[in-house]
């Protein structure tokens, strides 16, 4: 019905797109000789309409605040993002500084309702004069999608985009792009990350706003590096509709699908994280049960740092089921990893022969860990990643 091919050039492959970075003097890390950008937009040469899905977070950043003061059902042409400072828990003044930001954008380019977003620090008001000045430096006609992903990494060792070309039966085509960061502060409510996905699909905004939360739920809300929640988590899917080809389930699909990427590139990423895992439950008494049990997982720091240490220790796996305030038995439950049982009513030791099969199974860089509580029909699959000493270094130098 539909074909969805790999692109290799990020968001300048999708039509009426344009996006640019540039330095300003915010971030001073220099990598291979170069500083990276860390002012950068996206712009589409034709009004979008746009959906987002935000934060958990009670304190949500001023970025927020301001996409949320446009009526709903806005169109915008314009998104800015910079590094290095949240502008969270900067109250009135944080969205005073945007609206300045913003009437001197205006003033070196038409805009329609311009939405900004940012990463880093909290508790410091926007360096306005650094990321004004970005203004008469910007090419806004760029296609730099490379840049535009490094600009908004923080704690990332690496910059993540994707690209599709959905080919339909009848030829037609469209495009999906995609940018990305997180490694760090990410948990399965919606983790600390920005995610700006752009298209030209002629998808109408209805199916914008229910096809994102769904794909995000999939994808971004099921990962897990170290349990916390950010101010600023952001994802946000913009279409400009240029190319005039729609397909709902092709859309769908190419959505979810880059979306999903990107977040296991999340985990990939995270601070110092060597291992990712799945953690499948299923046998629980509702859906609710599983995901409850399957994010405790996901979350558990003793599990974390027994991944970490290559340790087949089923007793922090069942110990977190337990502690997850989920109906669960322990002659009902076993414990897989990848096909290996480590746990059942009958095995409840971990002899050598299966201890020692479990330490190879460790040692890769991903397997899954299963978990059926044998109760029930209804299952959830969380995504996470092991805990090292080098996480403890990352956060501890977080503003040095």
């Amino acid at each position: 019905m539909f074909k969805i091919k790999a692109l290799s050039k990020g968001l300048a492959e999708v039509q009426g797109f344009f996006c640019g970075a540039t330095n300003v003097g915010m971030r001073s890390t220099v990598d291979n000789n170069k500083v990276d950008a860390d002012v950068a937009f996206i712009r589409s040469s034709s009004p979008c309409d746009i959906s987002a899905v935000f934060t958990s977070n009670t304190f949500q950043a001023s970025p927020i605040k301001h996409y949320q003061k446009y009526p709903k059902g806005f169109q915008t042409d314009f998104v800015l993002m910079n590094a290095k400072n949240a502008n969270a828990m900067t109250g009135e003044q944080g969205l005073e500084d945007i609206e300045t930001i913003m009437t001197s954008l205006s003033q070196k380019q038409k805009v329609l309702n311009p939405v900004m977003s940012s990463t880093g620090v909290i508790g410091y008001r926007l360096p306005i004069d650094k990321i004004t000045s970005a203004f008469d430096s910007l090419d806004f006609d760029a296609k730099d999608s490379h840049e535009t992903a490094r600009a908004i990494m923080t704690t990332d060792s690496f910059k993540k985009e994707l690209s599709y070309q959905v080919t339909l039966d009848d030829g037609s085509e469209f495009s999906i792009s995609a940018i990305c960061k997180g490694a760090g502060m990410i948990n399965p409510a919606m983790a600390t990350m920005l995610c700006f996905v752009i298209t030209d699909a002629d998808v109408p905004k209805g199916d914008m706003d229910s096809l994102l939360l769904d794909a995000t739920e999939q994808s971004f809300n099921r990962i897990s590096v170290d349990g916390d929640t950010s101010t600023n988590d952001t994802v946000m899917l913009l279409s400009n509709k240029q190319s005039k080809t729609y397909h709902k389930e092709a859309f769908a699909t190419a959505l979810n699908q880059i979306m999903f990427a990107l977040a296991m590139m999340i985990l990939k990423d995270g601070e110092g994280a060597n291992k990712l895992i799945t953690f499948e439950v299923k046998g629980a008494k509702s859906l609710c049960d599983a995901q409850k049990a399957s994010r405790a997982l996901s979350n558990s720091l003793l599990v974390k740092t027994a991944l970490f240490g290559e340790d087949p220790n089923w007793g922090r796996i069942a110990s977190t089921i337990g502690a997850s305030g989920i109906p669960c038995d322990d002659k009902t439950l076993s414990i897989h990893y990848d096909d290996l049982l480590i746990y059942s009513d009958e095995f409840r030791e971990l002899d050598k022969v299966r201890e020692d099969q479990a330490y190879i199974i460790m040692k890769q860089e991903s397997f899954t860990v299963t978990c059926d509580i044998g109760l029930g029909a209804y299952s959830y699959t969380s995504y996470g990643c092991d805990l090292s000493y080098e996480y403890v270094k990352i956060n501890a130098e977080y503003r040095t």
